[in-house]
């Protein structure tokens, strides 16, 4: 009898860069319970392995994530709902220290979307469509979508695609600030791995920082905000690496980070 292929890939595409490949492709890469518990835990240990400085997260198939598996969870009450401990398998992914790509393809739908929300970077490939269509199947977006997409793109056009679940295409979420950048369907990974080898030959320890700060200081007072910049900022000149940049820097060559 033949095993079902695993849920996620990873692999190391060049040094300092893993890889998580989405691979429910029959389903469009619905984010079923096994998908999400194995992806927390393939970041929760890229986070802890030192020679990993960059992540992208990307599909099998022609589709980024349709969302969740709705055929799981069509007959749930709250109880079970919360047993899923879902929102542990977020968290994983909320708390991973190092830059987080995703290369969006296709559908990024519902949890999909709400998954490519949570990198630092999103590359969408030109024909993509992102959106929460939760209000349609009778419920709302429950893993962080009505916060992320509000920050991202602002209330109204946030609004619009809340309460109507409807989908915006590559293009136009580019527009409204809701991903980084529109790559070619057929130079998605090509870019998104391009953009992953940049960030790996970057100081890790500054961009750890860098994404610590951004994102506490965004839910915080300006003031509080600059304040927690100041202090990482102080902290890096204790740091070889610091020497290491402005050394080669002034030497005109190019630098080597260690991480130290």
């Amino acid at each position: 009898m033949n095993e079902a292929p695993a849920p996620l890939f990873i692999d190391r595409p060049v040094e300092g860069v893993a890889r998580l490949r989405l691979n429910r492709p029959e389903v469009r890469n619905a984010l079923n319970t096994e998908l999400r518990r194995e992806l927390a835990q393939a970041l929760q240990a890229l986070d802890a392995d030192t020679s990993v400085r960059c992540v992208i997260i990307c599909s099998s198939g022609t589709h980024f994530a349709s969302g969740p598996e709705i055929s799981e969870i069509i007959d749930f009450g709250p109880i079970d709902v919360w047993q899923q401990q879902t929102a542990s398998y977020w968290k994983s992914i909320d708390e991973f220290s190092k830059p987080l790509i995703a290369a969006v393809s296709g559908l990024a739908l519902g949890g999909g979307c709400e998954l490519a929300l949570r990198a630092d970077i999103i590359i969408a490939s030109r024909s993509a469509r992102l959106g929460q269509p939760e209000v349609s199947v009778g419920i709302m977006p429950g893993g962080g979508a009505t916060q992320r997409l509000m920050k991202a793109v602002g209330k109204y056009r946030a609004m619009m695609l809340l309460l109507t679940g409807e989908s915006v295409e590559a293009q136009e979420a580019l527009a409204m600030g809701m991903v980084s950048e529109v790559a070619d369907d057929d130079q998605l990974e090509e870019r998104s791995l391009q953009v992953a080898i940049r960030l790996a030959t970057r100081p890790p320890l500054a961009l750890r920082l860098i994404k610590e700060v951004a994102l506490a200081g965004s839910d915080a007072p300006l003031a509080t905000g600059l304040l927690l910049e100041r202090r990482a900022f102080e902290l890096l000149f204790d740091t070889a690496d610091q020497k290491e940049g402005m050394r080669a820097f002034v030497e005109r060559r190019n630098p080597v980070f260690t991480g130290e």
